[in-house]
């Protein structure tokens, strides 16, 4: 899938923007806290309905103003075009339209237009808790298995009015009880189904494409672990209701699911150095990349790198830009701050691209600098 033109109004710092996009390689250059982010959370925004931030969609809106629009023409692999808007108003519901016609349900547009996004916050995938790396997994898959959508949205509405009823001090139903248990586990097991088969896809993704950037330097590996894997899932929620009654939530079931991330079989947030832990991150976004690709409707994902190449030394930064200019990959957007690194990809890559400078929320193309 390919994004052909992009026109933003008063989305966070950016008051308006109409663009015409490369379908290769677009930087967007500036100093830091101008715009090049939020650039990218639109992009990210058209793809999912929502920002890449997890923030009120009322947070959003630039200050002062009362709306903000967002409309994408793309282009997929047939030629066809896919016209994507999204306007919302202060205090009203946003509306999503695909040519025109406005989704009933915004989980019908999830993967239409898969996307990964890497930035600076993926640390928090290592240095973070659990939420993060199971958000990781349910971003990915919700992209090409819309079961896999309708399975969590139902897990985690059965968990809410569990955790409800653990929080009564008295008077509970506890047939209630028994069928949001029964909801979960049904649900649960699936989820852990496709989130375990999704990890053993990806992890030889994963670690071939850590080794080419590392130059084969370190071992990396992932671990699944999920309460599923002591036994039927309703069994593993129930053995323990005394003590999430006591407690007053849910203590078992794949919302306490994780992901263990590994070099050289120890825990990379332990043992890991920055610049590890970056490589670490960007090759786990990447194997995403690759994982999307033969999977969401079998079309290329847009991918969105921020600041990728801070904190990594300049073997490593090589090795990047060489896989990022391959053939595998798509239509690519960067950020930065200089033009040092993206002037050596754009060099070696003999693709397409168009340079943007962002100031202030203002983007401009430099014209002098397009390559077309």
């Amino acid at each position: 899938m390919i994004l052909s033109n992009i026109s933003i109004l008063n989305y966070k710092n950016i008051e308006t923007a109409t663009l015409e996009l490369s379908p290769k390689i677009n930087c967007m250059i500036g100093h830091n806290g101008v715009g090049k982010t939020n650039f990218l959370d639109a992009v990210y925004y058209l793809s999912f309905c929502k920002s890449a931030w997890h923030v009120p969609d009322s947070q959003l809106i630039r200050h002062g103003q009362d709306f903000f629009v967002l409309e994408g023409r793309y282009v997929d692999e047939l030629g066809e075009h896919e016209d994507i808007y999204c306007g919302m108003k202060r205090g009203s519901k946003k509306h999503f339209k695909r040519n025109k016609k406005e989704y009933q349900r915004l989980t019908q547009h999830i993967g239409l237009i898969p996307v990964v996004f890497v930035s600076p916050a993926d640390q928090s995938l290592i240095d973070g808790g659990s939420d993060e790396r199971r958000r990781l997994m349910d971003v990915v898959i919700s992209q090409y298995s819309p079961t896999y959508m309708s399975h969590l949205l139902n897990y985690n509405k059965a968990l809410q009015q569990r955790n409800t009823l653990l929080k009564q001090e008295e008077g509970i139903d506890m047939s209630l009880m028994e069928i949001l248990e029964m909801q979960m586990a049904a649900s649960g097991e699936e989820i852990f189904r496709m989130r375990r088969a999704f990890v053993e896809e990806m992890l030889p993704l994963f670690q071939d494409i850590y080794q080419h950037i590392s130059g084969n330097r370190e071992q990396v590996a992932l671990n699944y672990v999920s309460h599923c894997q002591r036994g039927p899932l309703l069994d593993v929620i129930q053995r323990d209701r005394n003590k999430d009654m006591a407690v007053g939530y849910s203590l078992h079931g794949v919302h306490r699911d994780d992901l263990e991330m590994l070099i050289d079989g120890y825990p990379m947030r332990r043992e890991g150095s920055q610049g590890q832990s970056k490589t670490y991150v960007m090759a786990l976004k990447l194997a995403q990349f690759s994982f999307l690709k033969h999977t969401a409707r079998n079309t290329t994902p847009l991918l969105l790198l921020d600041d990728i190449f801070d904190k990594l030394d300049v073997s490593r930064v090589e090795n990047i830009v060489k896989l990022v200019s391959g053939a595998e990959y798509g239509q690519i957007f960067i950020t930065d701050t200089n033009r040092d690194h993206l002037d050596k990809l754009l060099k070696d890559s003999g693709f397409d691209f168009k340079i943007f400078n962002v100031d202030g929320g203002e983007i401009k193309v430099k014209e002098d600098e397009e390559n077309v």
